[in-house]
């Protein structure tokens, strides 16, 4: 769709979009002006496109979000212009063709027109540079994603009919799917992590290249297929991508442990898929995120939410009493640990999520309120830094049908937290502690540092846990008792 054809599409979703998109382009201010005159002065080409420009017409992020920009000029070209304008420039990205500046606040991404195309047997992109822009939007992976404006004199470029594709809410790729995830397969995620971030539905032919071509994934790299599926997860709505990637198989190469859990039915052992059942427990923890206090998409949550049940397949049991999951929880947490360690996600993050893993079940044994004050210590010990978002995932976790049962729950949980505010407030339960620390525990009993004062500090944090605090004069004599114990068993 060129500029003389935009009549094509629906007239007040148009003028809309337009009106987006000229509101943002406003708020650049002289910034793009001048950057379009530096190129275009020098005999270049050079215009706004890709996110920046389909978020302008959706009316969606932010006048302060980094743009991306496609020139005529090479790579060495646009590194001599931007040397004297910008207040930074960054060449990490030169050899495929990307200058990186920063000129006040913003970021700018300025990349050579280009063709860019994989090896079957090479993960790395073959870059080759162009002389036109509609040739280069036609390398982009969705038609949503082909449409620019250039610059200094704003002109909306759209040979693809993204505009058209962006009213209705689809996404098609500007050639043959085929073509499109063969030159960069890692354009199938983008589809589902589109998917989730915009609410779009995929285009059939789309869809039937993904499910044939789902094994090309295989040669991206395992840092790429993490951070697009990242994406995919932090978006508003990442049941949308998921469901598209175990449709299609992109599921069973990044993740294969989601689509095993769409455990068969029994037809004497019924009982709930945990597919689904995940899915739920993703999008109710997404609704409760705003108690874990963080400012945005909380990505140990999802993680967690998504995957807290999939040592489920491996530990299904059929007996007498219907099916059963005995230590699913323990044996989920290891599958979690090698899973994300293998997509190279930080340590933090892999340690995080398999906690929460392990201790999903844990409120499960409180009932009606009968824990003692140290099991309740104990709780808040062992999730430590995560109790915010155990509370999350814990109450996420209900989603039985049954109104009583699911207010039943909520219910004891909130008596649990109460309990645990309670106790904080009496006891200081987030800095739980030993009543003698490390110094203390070698004065009492005179001993130089060692694996012993190691030994002494854990049986007092136990004590702390199980007595509630006692006071440093009743500490001293619970570890003497402790030491002349252990003295005697060695003799």
């Amino acid at each position: 769709m060129t500029v003389s054809s935009l009549a094509a599409v629906e007239p007040v979703s148009l003028a809309a979009a337009q009106a987006r998109a000229a509101r943002r382009l406003v708020a650049l201010g002289p910034m793009a002006e001048e950057l379009g005159r530096l190129f275009t002065d020098r005999g270049h080409e050079i215009a706004l496109v890709g996110g920046w420009v389909r978020d302008a017409l959706l009316g969606r992020g932010s006048t302060q979000d980094d743009l991306d920009l496609a020139t005529s000029a090479r790579p060495d070209e646009t590194l001599a212009l931007l040397g004297g304008w910008a207040d930074a420039v960054w060449t990490v990205g030169q050899a495929f063709g990307t200058i990186a500046a920063r000129k006040g606040s913003r970021t700018i991404e300025i990349t050579t027109y280009r063709a860019e195309s994989y090896d079957p047997t090479s993960r790395k992109p073959d870059v080759a540079y162009g002389d036109s822009l509609v040739v280069d939007l036609g390398r982009r992976d969705f038609t949503v994603n082909a449409m620019a404006l250039t610059l200094p004199t704003p002109t909306f470029v759209d040979p693809f009919d993204g505009l058209e594709d962006l009213v209705t809410g689809v996404l098609r790729t500007p050639g043959t799917p085929t073509d499109s995830f063969s030159d960069d397969p890692l354009r199938m995620m983008r589809a589902a992590r589109f998917a989730a971030q915009l609410e779009f539905s995929v285009d059939e032919p789309v869809v039937a290249a993904m499910t044939s071509m789902s094994e090309r994934l295989g040669i991206v790299s395992a840092e790429r297929v993490r951070d697009e599926f990242t994406r995919l997860l932090l978006g508003p709505r990442p049941r949308l991508g998921l469901t598209l990637m175990v449709r299609t198989g992109l599921a069973d190469q990044v993740l294969p442990e989601l689509p095993a859990l769409r455990l068969e039915i029994d037809e004497h052992h019924r009982h709930k898929d945990v597919y689904e059942h995940s899915l739920t427990v993703l999008e109710q923890a997404i609704a409760a995120e705003h108690r874990i206090g963080a400012d945005g998409p909380d990505l140990t949550t999802r993680l967690a939410s998504l995957l807290h049940d999939i040592g489920k397949p491996d530990t299904r049991e059929f007996g007498p009493g219907g099916v059963s999951f005995h230590h699913h929880e323990v044996v989920g947490a290891r599958m979690v640990r090698k899973r994300l360690t293998a997509l190279r996600y930080p340590k933090d993050v892999v340690e995080d999520v398999a906690r929460l893993t392990e201790l999903h079940l844990r409120f499960h044994g409180y009932g009606s309120g009968e824990w003692t004050d140290s099991a309740v210590r104990r709780y808040v010990r062992d999730a430590g830094p995560l109790l915010s978002r155990l509370h999350v995932l814990t109450r996420a976790d209900s989603t039985t049908r049954n109104r009583r049962k699911a207010a039943a729950l909520q219910r004891s949980y909130d008596d649990l937290e109460r309990r645990i505010a309670e106790l904080a407030e009496q006891e200081e339960l987030d800095a739980l502690r030993p009543e003698l620390d490390g110094n203390e525990i070698m004065q009492v009993l005179g001993i130089p540092p060692g694996p012993v004062v190691g030994r002494a500090y854990r049986y007092l944090l136990e004590r702390r846990i199980e007595d509630g605090p006692v006071g440093p004069q009743k500490a001293r004599e619970t570890l003497l008792a402790w030491w002349t114990q252990q003295q005697a068993s060695r003799t």
